[in-house]
């Protein structure tokens, strides 16, 4: 099968000839300015993905002709060199191959992740600590930049929940199979007795709201309260109430920030996780009859875990709906989950 067929490069050229028709009309410029945002999106993204792979062949075809030329000439140097560029060409095919798995338009978002510590005190809030170290490493691997949104420590060690945001190309599209309940089975550090320990959290993935999404909030559905924050961030930040928590009193939605240094800047990042909220859950409702939703359903319920981390009796890594097994589970806590995620975006797509 050809990389056209994988990629369905004659349906993306089709698709991006219409849209070039429709934005060269002289009227086009008049049409609401969602659909004008939408549709530039959506060219400007499969321009890169045609783009991308015009490049892919062009620089396919001059390493299959300098291989030849090579082998004819018996340059051993040559063929060392166009062996380093088929291994970059084949990453590169593979991370095109793992982009096609990404359709829905929320994927190309960035995305706001929440992790709560679930039933099991210290140990449950230091599992906490440890998946959200997870994400950190994974993030800084890819090139992504995470930024702590509300940060609220143990009362002994690790954290009870923190919300972030992950900013980069496609982080929702990746990172909504992190989605659901996290278990982790080890000896608690915390036991003096030795005991083993289950521990849960829940890991919230929602697409951020950029501004071409309208949500319209009544300001008179909002209550907004003012508190100290607890978390880190220097004298300042328990000497003044500059922490916002803003309440969506019809659907009793909440979102708080205490991270930012002001109150006003505290105030503009809780909303922007309030929208956030209110389009998961409207989102929500519009696909609430088709069996995918369902399953998620089930997923994020309590007792209907996602992926097991087991540290002892035996060291593995477990995804519960792919049934991906990784044996090094130290090494998937420093980041390395791109074996689950592509596991699930391939399962999602086969439906």
């Amino acid at each position: 099968m050809t990389c056209e067929v994988i990629f369905d490069l004659d349906k993306r050229q089709e698709e991006l000839e219409k849209i070039e028709k429709i934005m060269s009309r002289a009227d086009f410029w008049k049409k609401d300015q969602e659909e004008i945002t939408r549709l530039s999106q959506q060219r400007a993204s499969l321009e890169e993905k045609v783009d991308q792979w015009q490049n892919l062949r062009k620089d396919t075809e001059d390493a299959r002709i300098l291989a030849e030329m090579a082998v004819e000439e018996d340059d051993k140097a040559t063929l060392d060199e166009v062996e380093n560029d088929i291994n970059r060409l084949q990453k590169e095919i593979k991370g095109l191959e793992f982009r096609s798995l990404l359709g829905d338009p929320d994927d190309m978002r960035n995305a706001i992740v929440a992790i709560n510590a679930g039933a099991g005190g210290t140990e449950a809030q230091d599992w906490v600590e440890m998946l959200f170290r997870m994400y950190t490493r994974w993030s800084e691997d890819k090139g992504m930049q995470i930024k702590v949104i509300e940060y609220l420590p143990g009362d002994e060690a690790g954290i009870k929940n923190v919300t972030f945001t992950v900013v980069g190309a496609y982080v929702y599209g990746y990172l909504k199979s992190e989605h659901g309940i996290h278990r982790m089975v080890r000896i608690s550090p915390f036991d003096a007795t030795g005991r083993r320990h289950t521990s849960f959290a829940s890991v919230s993935v929602l697409p951020e709201v950029d501004t071409d999404i309208k949500i319209e909030i009544d300001d008179k559905d909002l209550r907004i309260d003012t508190y100290r924050a607890s978390g880190p961030g220097g004298q300042h930040v328990n000497k003044t109430s500059s922490a916002v928590r803003i309440t969506h009193l019809p659907t009793g939605i909440v979102a708080q920030c205490q991270n930012e240094k002001s109150q006003h800047r505290n105030k503009e990042m809780a909303m922007k996780v309030l929208k956030a909220k209110l389009y998961e859950a409207e989102k929500g409702k519009l696909e609430q009859k088709k069996q995918q939703d369902h399953q998620s359903q089930k997923d994020i319920a309590w007792g209907s875990q996602i992926r097991s981390y087991v540290f002892n009796p035996y060291r593995m890594a477990k995804d519960h709906r792919t049934n991906v097994e990784i044996g090094d589970v130290e090494r998937v806590m420093n980041g390395a989950i791109d074996l689950f995620i592509d596991a699930y975006l391939r399962l999602k797509v086969k439906g």
